[in-house]
C-alpha cells in the first residue's frame, strides 16, 4: 500500500513495486483523503496490506512558509489517521514512514547520523519531525512495526519545477544561459529518486524497525549544480528563504548496514535526464510527474 502514489517519489515507487511483482494498492488523494480518518481506515481495511509506504504529505518548504498552519495540520493529521488505521486493521504490517532530512535543521556535525537532535528550521520540517516522532510513538506504545526513513533531497525526471534541480533543468531545457536561483551557497545531499525508492523497498524487506537516513552522503551547492548544467546563476531575492540551513549532508551507514543499499545513479545522470525530460515535455503535453508506463521518462 502506497500513500501519495500520484506524487513524484510515489509514482516511481508504485512502478518499482509493480515491476517486482508486488500487488500494489496506490492511494493518491483523489482515491483516499487521509485527512478523513474513516476513509483512511476503510482503505487499509480493504487493502489488508503487508507493507505500507507512507509518502503522502504537503512537501514543499517554500509553501510551508506561506501556510505553516495548513502544512502542520495536514502532515500530522494524515500520519495520525494512517497509523490509527493500520493499528486497527493491519497491525502486523510493516510501515515505512517517510520523513525528511530537513528534520535535523542546522547540524552540530557532518555527516548527520540518525541519533542527531531534531532541530527543524522551517514549518515543513517541523511538520515532518512531528510526523516522524508520531510514528516512533506508535511503534513504542502500540507495537507497530515501523521503519522511519528520513529521506534527504531527491530529484529526477518528472519532478515538479518548484524544486531546485527540476527548476534549473527546465530553465536549461528552455535555453536559459543564466539560471535564476535562491541562495547559491546552500549545500544539499541529493540522491536520484530511483535510488531513493529502491531504498524504501529494501528497508521494508530487510531492515529492523528503527530510523534510517536515505541519502548519498555527498553535498553539492546550488552554484555547483548550475555549473554542472553548463550555465551561470542569477540570484532572485524573492527565492531567498528565511532561516536557511546552509548545509545538510547525511550518513547512510545505517541504511547500508541493514540492507546493502548503495546509490547507483550519479548526479550527472540525474541532471542530464531531468533536462531531457523537460526538453521532451512539449511532445508529451505534460509538465511534471510521470505516470507509470505512459511517459517517455526513464523508469525505475
Amino acid at each position: 500500500m502506497i500513500t501519495g502514489a500520484a506524487g513524484f517519489a510515489g509514482t516511481y515507487l508504485a512502478t518499482a513495486c509493480a515491476a517486482a511483482g508486488d500487488e500494489v494498492t496506490a492511494l493518491p488523494r483523489a482515491a483516499c483523503d487521509l485527512l478523513d480518518a474513516d476513509a483512511a481506515r476503510a482503505a487499509v481495511a480493504a487493502a489488508r496490506p503487508d507493507v505500507v509506504h507512507h509518502l503522502a504529505a504537503r512537501a514543499h518548504v517554500g509553501e510551508s512558509w506561506r501556510d505553516p498552519a495548513g502544512t502542520l495540520r495536514d502532515n500530522v493529521a494524515m500520519t495520525l489517521n494512517l497509523l490509527e488505521a493500520v493499528r486497527a486493521e493491519a497491525p502486523g504490517a510493516t510501515v515505512v514512514a517517510v520523513a525528511s532530512g530537513e528534520v535535523y535543521g542546522t547540524p552540530e556535525t557532518l555527516p548527520i547520523r540518525e541519533d542527531a537532535p531534531l532541530r527543524p528550521q522551517n514549518p515543513y520540517a517541523v511538520s515532518k519531525a512531528s510526523a516522524d516522532l508520531l510514528a516512533g510513538f506508535y511503534a513504542d506504545a502500540h507495537g507497530l512495526r515501523i521503519i522511519r526513513a528520513r529521506a534527504f533531497n531527491h530529484a529526477g525526471p518528472g519532478q515538479a519545477d518548484t524544486y531546485a534541480i527540476s527548476s534549473f533543468a527546465r530553465q536549461v531545457a528552455e535555453g536559459a544561459g543564466r539560471i535564476v536561483t535562491g541562495n547559491p551557497d546552500t549545500r544539499r545531499d541529493y540522491t536520484d529518486v530511483r535510488d531513493v525508492v529502491r531504498a524504501y523497498r529494501l528497508l521494508a524487506e530487510r531492515a529492523a524497525p528503527g530510523v534510517y537516513n536515505v541519502c548519498s552522503g555527498r553535498a553539492v551547492s546550488t552554484a555547483e549544480l548550475v555549473r554542472a548544467l553548463g550555465a551561470e546563476h542569477e540570484v532572485d531575492p524573492a527565492r531567498l528563504r528565511p532561516h536557511e540551513v546552509m548545509e545538510l549532508r547525511g550518513s547512510c551507514e545505517a541504511l547500508r548496514a541493514a540492507t546493502g543499499w548503495e546509490p547507483e545513479i550519479p548526479l550527472e545522470r540525474t541532471l542530464s535526464e531531468t533536462v531531457a525530460y523537460w526538453r521532451d515535455a512539449p511532445a508529451r503535453g505534460r509538465t511534471a510527474v510521470p505516470r507509470p508506463g505512459r511517459d517517455r521518462s526513464p523508469r525505475p
